[in-house]
């Protein structure tokens, strides 16, 4: 009897242990949040500003106690209800700034780049600068693809052929890109949104292939794909 009684003892104790040391053992992992002590604290505090929690880990409210004082009352770069009542302060409350602007940066859309070469004898007459009505219709359609995006800014740069003086070419060049710009503007596209620029014969896409063409009808044809507008329109979709 004595023998039975000594084990039950045993056992009360043993469950006794646990009851006492599990939510110590909860509250030890529990997160110490320690507020500014300035102001309505809607929490129990001791000596520290430490918030007082219970043994399951739950903060002890005071009668200040409400859900806007549990987001305004400060414990270090957050509110201390990020941590004692997080299903009741608003999340972005909760986020360091830089951290929110990373996320909002990565939700925002993405610019978009689309590069078209337009070749300048399919928008001008060989020497020229004035657009042609084939010119026309290809910027009506990059126009028109232009108001499909949020548009940031369209680049026009014109190129030329090596026939002809530097001087004159660069010039030809910049009343391409102003020509196309024009036109663009004339369709809706607003005028800041486009930027244009002459780069003359510096950037030739043919190489070497009509060194050896004496010719000047065919040295005109060889050098076609140097003559061109490259339009670029950047946005986001």
């Amino acid at each position: 009897m004595i023998k039975q009684t000594k084990k039950q003892m045993l056992m009360l104790a043993a469950i006794a242990s646990i009851g006492l040391t599990a939510p110590v053992a909860y509250a030890q992992q529990a997160k110490d949040v320690v507020v500014d002590g300035k102001g309505e604290i809607p929490y129990v505090i001791d000596a520290r500003n430490v918030v007082a929690r219970s043994g399951t880990g739950l903060c002890w409210r005071t009668g200040y106690w409400s859900p806007a004082a549990a987001s305004t009352a400060m414990a270090g770069q957050f509110p201390a209800g990020c941590e004692c009542d997080g299903d009741i302060v608003p999340k972005d409350k909760c986020v360091a700034p830089v951290a929110a602007a990373a996320a909002a940066a990565a939700a925002a859309p993405k610019p978009t780049a689309d590069k078209v070469k337009l070749s300048a004898d399919a928008l001008f007459d060989f020497d020229k600068a004035v657009l042609k009505p084939e010119g026309k219709a290809k910027l009506d359609d990059l126009a028109a693809k232009s108001k499909q995006v949020k548009l940031e800014v369209i680049l026009a740069v014109g190129h030329t052929d090596r026939l002809g003086s530097d001087a004159y070419n660069q010039k030809l060049s910049e009343r391409r890109a102003a020509a196309v710009k024009t036109y663009l503007v004339s369709k809706g596209v607003e005028a800041n949104r486009v930027y244009t620029e002459g780069k003359g014969e510096k950037q030739p896409v043919t190489g070497t292939k009509c060194n050896t063409v004496k010719n000047r009808k065919a040295l005109i044809e060889c050098l076609q794909p140097d003559r061109r507008v490259e339009v670029e329109v950047i946005g986001s979709k």
